[in-house]
């Protein structure tokens, strides 16, 4: 029941506190009764759109930015979330139209929005679009480690390392606490067989700041090739309470599903502790080698999108452009695209391995994978 004391500011508020709470249908709802009772307050549909992206309702939202731009043509918000639905409806031509008059507007400096539709553009593959903002959004705000670390992401998916490192070391000039930026750059020198480097920095970071299990595992593993240490050394506690945090994190559903996925050909049961015993990651740093050409695998999805890399690459980029999976563990994601591929095409997806992982989506009709 509406309330008949509340401000189509009240409401907004309202609705913007559910929505950082996660919990998108709840503002949805708050939104749609606000509409009703102050149908021409542009912000409110614009909120209201914005929840339903979050809540993947695309078409919905692209309805609903629409709306607020017939009562406002150019406001910048509703046209940057216009594009971003656009997008996700695989429209990219007309998302980038709206991306365009976002500039055209004057709004370069808006250091958010900028920032906002780069990382919409990286999520949907298109790289090199997603430079360009990123690259605008660094050129007008110099001081930005978020800025200045997104160029380092797009310069990396591009496969220009130097470039990369970079602005990642950039970013950590300008905010030492950047820790995200800081754990891309450890996994790249990682890549590289710099790995004093690479534990450097990831001994930088707080195990709490991961939410990905591959840093862990390689910190683990260097710390102990590296320093010698045994496997219960204390030092190594704090790593490995994060990493059984990760990767303990699944419901009676999510189990199951992971028992049957482990379901070796001959029948018997892969041990589940091999989960995220990825390739490299338990080899002791003396055989540690640059990975030869052979290792470099290419696959393309429906959408378009090419990934490059080893099998344990190829799963993370995935992962880093799903908007679910970003705080999710390696684990959680596959499982959750398993769980979609089986309800939509009924093609049951291993997550055993990268590589099993990836040829199930491949079976599933969802990627190709490319000579």
């Amino acid at each position: 029941m509406s309330d008949p004391f509340l401000s189509s500011d009240d409401y907004a508020e309202r609705a913007h506190q559910l929505y950082n709470q996660g919990l998108y249908q709840e503002a949805i709802r708050e939104l749609r009764e606000a509409i009703g009772l102050f149908p021409y307050a542009v912000e409110l549909r614009v909120g209201l759109a914005y929840a339903q992206l979050a809540a993947e309702e695309y078409a919905w939202a692209r309805a609903c930015f629409e709306q607020a731009l017939a009562l406002d043509p150019k406001h910048e918000e509703a046209l940057a979330g216009l594009g971003e639905a656009l997008l996700k409806l695989g429209d990219r031509a007309r998302a980038l139209r709206c991306f365009d008059q976002v500039l055209l507007l004057g709004f370069r400096e808006d250091h958010d929005l900028i920032l906002q539709i780069g990382r919409a553009l990286f999520r949907e593959g298109m790289l090199r679009h997603a430079r360009g903002f990123f690259e605008i959004a660094a050129g007008n705000h110099g001081d930005s480690s978020e800025a200045a670390a997104c160029l380092g992401y797009a310069a990396h998916r591009l496969g220009d390392e130097g470039t990369a490192l970079y602005w990642l070391r950039r970013a950590l000039d300008l905010d030492q606490t950047h820790t995200e930026a800081r754990i891309y750059l450890g996994n790249l020198l990682y890549d590289r067989g710099e790995y004093e480097a690479a534990l450097f920095h990831y001994e930088q970071t707080d195990p709490a700041d991961h939410y990905d299990e591959l840093a862990l595992w390689r910190t683990i593993e260097l710390k102990k090739s590296i320093y010698r240490l045994p496997g219960d050394d204390p030092e190594l506690v704090a790593w490995q309470r994060r990493l059984g945090e990760l990767v303990s994190e699944e419901d009676p559903v999510d189990r199951l599903l992971t028992e049957i996925a482990a379901i070796q050909p001959d029948g018997s049961i892969r041990d589940p502790r091999q989960l995220e015993l990825f390739g490299t990651l338990l080899i002791e740093l003396q055989g540690m080698q640059r990975r030869p050409a052979g290792d470099v695998h290419r696959v393309r999805t429906t959408a378009g999108v090419t990934y490059t890399g080893t099998w344990d690459e190829i799963v993370l980029q995935m992962k880093m452009d799903d908007r679910e999976g970003a705080r999710a563990s390696l684990v959680q994601y596959m499982e959750r695209v398993a769980r979609r591929s089986r309800v939509e095409t009924g093609v049951i997806i291993p997550v055993t391995d990268a590589e099993s992982f990836v040829r199930g989506i491949a079976a599933a009709g969802l990627l190709k994978i490319l000579p």
